[in-house]
């Protein structure tokens, strides 16, 4: 089973990511802050990374920049799912070593073919 960190500190967005990923077959590692979740990164070296960008301590981006210059696998996809939408959010996101985008709220019904999607299927659809 791959595992899957989700950085997220709503609790409801945290259960509804975790369902839809779970339907997937994927293992849910959750971090509910910033600097946990980098912590996670290192030590857990998901198949990918759900980043909340507006978090407690540390926000996604900066969470993002050190997952991709510590000892963690700097080619894991890290994927922004954040209630930031204006103009340059993706673009900040994409420029802080994010692998995609999604805004808030997420389809429990089709955020998994969204993520699949974006990481490239394999066979069953499986990210490769």
């Amino acid at each position: 089973m791959k595992k899957v960190l989700v950085i997220e500190d709503n609790s409801d967005n945290l259960r509804l990511i975790t369902y839809a990923l779970q339907r997937y077959g994927y293992e849910v590692i959750a971090a509910e802050t910033g600097l946990r979740g980098v912590e996670l990164a290192i030590a857990e070296r998901p198949a990918f990374i759900l980043m909340d960008i507006n978090l407690p301590d540390i926000d996604g981006l900066e969470a993002t920049r050190r997952i991709r210059t510590s000892g963690a696998d700097g080619t894991i996809p890290i994927i922004a799912i954040t209630s930031n939408a204006m103009a340059g959010d993706m673009d900040q996101s994409l420029a802080a070593g994010c692998t995609g985008y999604f805004e808030k709220p997420i389809d429990p019904l089709t955020i998994m073919d969204k993520i699949h999607d974006l990481l490239g299927r394999g066979e069953n659809g499986v990210p490769v």
